[in-house]
């Protein structure tokens, strides 16, 4: 609750991709965020709703 997620961001989120990966970095902030798999590259688009509902970690991007 309150997270601010900004594109750069790696989420951890409960469930694991089939590649294992639990982290994945935001391309895309909006009412659908598109992330992209740590483990494997594979992208996909998710409701904002689903993400927070199922985030576990953020890590901020250091460069900003």
């Amino acid at each position: 609750m309150g997270l601010i997620y900004e594109v750069g961001d790696v989420v951890t989120l409960k469930k694991a991709h089939p590649c294992g990966s639990k982290e994945w970095e935001i391309l895309r902030v909006g009412a659908d965020f598109r992330l992209k798999c740590m483990g494997c590259g594979h992208q996909i688009m998710v409701a904002r709703k689903l993400v927070e509902k199922n985030t576990r970690d953020l890590k901020k991007n250091e460069k900003n």
